[in-house]
C-alpha cells in the first residue's frame, strides 16, 4: 500500500493509520511520541500485555492527556502500517499475522535484518519465519532508499550497527580501500536505554554511573549486519557508559594507498550532502568538533565526521547517534515515510536542544 505519489513529495496527503505492538518499552514510547506529532498519521491502536487498560500516558510521560490506552495483542484492528515494537523472536512467530492486518509491517526488532537462514542459525537461534528474509528491506534510507519504496515488510536496523555503518558507508561506496585487507576496527559506546525498559542490573543507574564498561568484546550480533551491507569483516567491540541515549562510533580503517582529506571529503559529501538526516562534523572549531551523542539527543540526525593521521596509513572515523532514535524508532518512521510515499522529514524535524544533561 502506498499513499501518496512518489516518495518525499506529498506531505498532505491523506491520513494512514497506525497501531504499534509492543507498545509500553522505551522504543515504543518513541514511537508514539513521533507518531502522535506526525501530520499524515493517526494511532489506532497500541498494545501491550502488561499495561493492557492503562492509559499511554501513565507510561509515557510525554504522552500525557492522550485519550490512547493500551489494549491486549491478541485483536489487532486492521490498519495501514503496523510497527512491532517487540523484543526478538517475537515479530517472526506472528508476521503473518500482521499481515492480516496491515499492508505494511515495520518491525524493529532483530527478526528480519539479516538476509539469510544461515545468518540466523549462526547469529541467533534460527529463524521461525525463513520465507520472509528474502522479502525483508532494512530500514536505513541513507543505504536503501531505493528499495524502501514501496516496501511491504521493513526490517529495523540495530543502533550499534546503524553508527557504524554510517560512518564507513561512504568509505567503502567510494572505493578508498579498494585493494586494502580492508581491516576495521571499530569500538562502539552506547548509553543505559539500549538495555529497554527492563534491562536489569546492568542498566541500573547505580551500577551504570561512572563506567566504561566493555559488554561484548567479541561476536556481538550487530557485527551481522555491519558485514551484510559493507561488505567485509569487522574487529568490533561495546562498551557500555554513563548516559542514557546515545551510541558513539570511533572506527579505524587502514586504506592500501594514500588518501588525502579532499578525497574523504568528496566521500561523505557524495553520499551525505542532500541527505536530511546526516551530519557531518569532521574538526573544526569549538567544543563538539567530532560527533556526538549528546548533539543528537532527542533527534533522528546521525553525525559523521573523520580525522586522517599525519602518516596517511590510518583513517579515523566518528559517527553519533540517538540510539532510541536513528537506532530505532526514527529510523523506522523514516523509512515508513519513504515506504508510504510520505515526506521524507514528517514527524522527524525536531533538531535538538543545546545546553541539555547527558543524554
Amino acid at each position: 500500500m502506498a499513499v501518496g505519489t512518489e516518495t518525499g513529495a506529498d506531505a498532505n496527503a491523506e491520513t494512514i493509520t497506525a497501531s504499534v505492538v509492543g507498545g509500553s518499552g522505551f522504543t515504543g514510547g518513541e514511537l508514539l511520541r513521533l507518531l502522535a506529532g506526525h501530520p499524515n498519521v493517526e494511532i489506532s491502536e497500541v498494545t501491550s500485555r502488561s499495561k493492557a487498560g492503562k492509559s499511554v500516558g501513565s507510561v509515557h510521560p510525554p504522552l500525557r492527556g492522550s485519550d490512547l490506552r493500551f489494549t491486549e495483542p491478541d485483536d489487532l484492528e486492521s490498519v495501514d502500517v503496523l510497527f512491532a515494537a517487540t523484543p526478538h523472536g517475537v515479530s517472526m512467530g506472528r508476521i503473518d499475522e500482521f499481515f492480516e492486518v496491515a499492508d505494511t509491517v515495520v518491525d524493529l526488532s532483530a527478526d528480519f535484518r539479516l538476509e539469510t537462514e544461515a545468518q540466523y542459525d549462526e547469529w541467533y537461534d534460527g529463524h521461525e519465519a525463513p520465507e520472509y528474509l528474502e522479502t525483508a528491506e532494512y530500514a536505513l534510507p541513507e543505504i536503501n532508499r531505493e528499495n524502501l519504496a514501496g516496501a511491504d515488510l521493513i526490517a529495523g536496523g540495530g543502533c550499534n550497527a546503524t553508527a557504524t555503518i554510517l560512518g564507513l558507508y561512504p568509505l567503502f561506496e567510494h572505493g578508498i580501500l579498494e585493494g586494502s585487507a580492508e581491516r576495521v576496527v571499530v569500538d562502539v559506546k552506547v548509553g543505559s536505554s539500549e538495555g529497554g525498559a527492563g534491562g536489569g542490573e546492568a542498566s541500573s543507574h547505580p551500577e551504570r554511573s561512572g563506567v566504561v564498561r566493555p559488554y561484548a568484546p567479541t561476536g556481538h550480533r550487530h557485527e551481522a549486519e555491519i558485514e551484510q551491507f559493507l561488505g567485509t569483516s569487522v574487529a568490533f567491540t561495546c562498551h557500555a557508559v554513563d548516559m542514557i541515549r546515545g551510541a558513539s562510533a570511533t572506527s579505524h580503517v587502514f586504506p592500501a594507498s594514500p588518501v588525502s582529506k579532499g578525497d574523504l571529503w568528496q566521500a561523505y559529501r557524495g553520499c551525505y550532502e542532500d541527505e536530511p538526516f546526516v551530519r557531518m562534523a569532521a574538526g573544526g572549531s569549538g567544543v563538539y568538533r567530532y560527533p556526538e551523542p549528546k548533539a543528537v539527543a532527542g533527534t533522528n540526525l546521525g553525525e559523521v565526521g573523520f580525522e586522517l593521521d599525519p602518516s596517511n596509513e590510518r583513517i579515523v572515523v566518528f559517527s553519533a547517534i540517538d540510539n532510541m532514535m536513528k537506532g530505532s524508532a526514527g529510523q523506522a518512521v523514516h523509512a515508513a515515510n519513504v515506504a508510504l510515499g510520505l515526506e521524507e522529514t514528517a514527524g522527524l524535524e525536531f533538531t535538538g536542544l543545546h545546553p541539555v544533561g547527558a543524554p
